[in-house]
């Protein structure tokens, strides 16, 4: 039998440790030491500081700044998980020079500290374009949606709100009933009697957290062309409940706009909305502000650097914004593909496996085979029946367009509406609504800005213009959310978020200067 030199796991060793030889470099760790000790000016957070004179020390802010950021690189952003690194990480300690910060310290940290850890984020970037990081030739913008620390269960209209309120007093009544009943009945069961008590209280508590968010708050407004009201959340009002291909998450939609020559986010900002229309002109006039106090350019915008975006952010509007400031943006509609050649046979070629045997949305009467008088607005549905008028608005693109719909009672008793509807149960309960159908009223209309930005992206120049946004900003989400695992916000309140939000994008900032700057320069 061969023999080993024995290993016992239980002793304890005395260890010399130089921290500053644990920073290698060329590593992560290195860059991040490096550039707050010797590039970064820290004196933004000195003013929130009050123990000149008395008062026991406080933690550096650059330690604490340099461990954080170096646990959110590892998808670290528990506090009591980065106390716990400082306590056991030998990098850890290099970093923070064996401090030990409470969590209580180091959460406060990053949810206290937004527009400190903004003007960071603006060193960085000013970095960036003096080691010549930065093209401004093209900037891509496009959102990335993300859970925030806040149950979606807890959303709702106003109207909403009420009725489960009013369904949790129903089912505080029964619980008291029932624990009343159990108090008069001899030998009655004691757990039975504390679990009703539990549930009572328990009840009361979710009754009281609605109805005093109820008096306390208004109606949370939408932003869209006809404002109507939208999910209010009890727990963070300040997010949404937005849709994503993984399902509909409460959360916030973090908007960044990146440049081409590295990838470098040079704008984060993040919306409590899952659409995107009205988010652009925000976030290209940020853009503008910041090169100018950073004097990197008077005016960004106007200096022909390429603005592009996908059909998110298309809308009248924001292409008018566009057309009126003379930016060279390249943002299409919804419907560019189709318009292309090129992407024909784009489905038969690359959709999903055996997508020719699926179910194939089913056809509808089409508005055509509605009896339409544009003088009176009269409308009459293939059964015969004349629908309601519903008004005269302008459609995305800008064109008058009159507006129907059949009444409930009309729609759930045709004998049609399975060949007229998509949904035909939609008219079977009271909250439901009839078959709708829209006409426009001119079809000699004027050019739109819409129109304007179609020719731009329809043209050679546009098309090879635009096919560079994916890959400009997808691998930054990429980066952020799947290699640092950096996927959701564990705050609440958009003004904490938006701090988050910044150090997420400030990983992904020092990791291109860590690759492609000059660290040691």
């Amino acid at each position: 039998m061969p023999r080993f030199i024995p290993l016992n796991y239980q002793q304890n060793s005395m260890v010399v440790i130089n921290y500053l030889d644990q920073l290698q470099a060329g590593t992560f760790e290195y860059a991040i030491h490096h550039l707050i000790d010797e590039k970064l000016d820290l004196s933004v957070f000195y003013p929130k500081y009050k123990n000149d004179n008395n008062g026991r020390p406080a933690y550096d802010p650059a330690a604490l700044l340099k461990i954080i950021l170096f646990a959110y690189c590892k998808g670290i952003t528990s506090s009591r998980e980065i106390q716990w690194c400082c306590e056991t990480n030998v990098i850890f300690k290099a970093l923070s020079c064996d401090s030990v910060p409470h969590f209580t310290t180091i959460a406060g940290f990053v949810s206290g500290r937004r527009s400190e850890i903004e003007s960071v984020f603006e060193q960085v970037q000013l970095i960036c374009h003096e080691q010549g990081l930065l093209g401004n030739e093209l900037f891509a913008i496009d959102g990335c949606k993300m859970s925030s620390n806040a149950a979606k269960e807890w959303s709702g209209t106003f109207n909403e709100l009420q009725e489960k309120r009013d369904k949790l007093k129903r089912q505080i009544r029964y619980h008291m009933n029932e624990h009343e009943t159990l108090d008069k009945t001899e030998g009655a069961d004691e757990a039975r009697k504390q679990r009703a008590a539990q549930a009572i209280d328990t009840l009361n508590k979710a009754h009281d957290k609605i109805e005093q968010f109820l008096k306390k708050s208004e109606p949370r407004m939408g932003k869209g062309k006809r404002p109507k009201e939208v999910k209010s959340n009890i727990t963070d009002n300040e997010s949404g409940k937005m849709t994503t291909s993984k399902g509909t998450i409460q959360g916030y939609n973090g908007i960044a706009t990146v440049d081409k020559k590295h990838q470098v986010i040079v704008d984060a900002t993040v919306f409590g909305e899952g659409q995107e229309h009205h988010t652009l002109q925000p976030v290209l006039t940020g853009i503008q502000n910041r090169f100018k106090r950073l004097a990197i350019s008077e005016d960004i915008l106007k200096s022909q650097t390429i603005i592009t975006a996908d059909t998110g952010f298309a809308n009248e509007k924001n292409m008018q914004f566009l057309h009126d400031n003379d930016i060279n943006g390249y943002i299409p509609d919804n419907q560019f593909r189709s318009r292309d050649p090129k992407f024909k046979e784009q489905k038969t070629k690359y959709g999903k496996r055996h997508q020719d045997n699926k179910t194939r949305k089913k056809t509808v009467f089409q508005s055509s085979e509605f009896s339409f008088d544009p003088v009176t607005k009269h409308c009459v549905c293939p059964s015969g029946e004349t629908i309601s008028f519903r008004g005269i608005r302008e459609n995305d693109q800008g064109i008058k367009t009159a507006y129907f719909e059949g009444k409930l009672l009309q729609c759930r008793n045709c004998n049609k509406k399975h060949q007229c509807m998509h949904n035909p149960s939609a008219a079977d309960h009271r909250k439901g609504a009839g078959r709708q159908v829209s006409f426009r009223l001119d079809s000699k209309r004027e050019p739109t800005y819409t129109d304007w930005m179609k020719h731009r992206v329809d043209s050679p120049k546009g098309k090879q213009i635009y096919s560079h946004r994916m890959s400009v900003v997808e691998p930054v989400f990429g980066n952020i959310g799947t290699n640092k695992k950096l996927n959701r916000f564990s705050l609440r309140g958009k003004d904490k978020v938006q701090g988050q939000w910044h150090l997420y994008c400030l990983i992904h900032n020092l990791e291109k200067l860590n690759n492609y700057g000059q660290l040691a320069a």
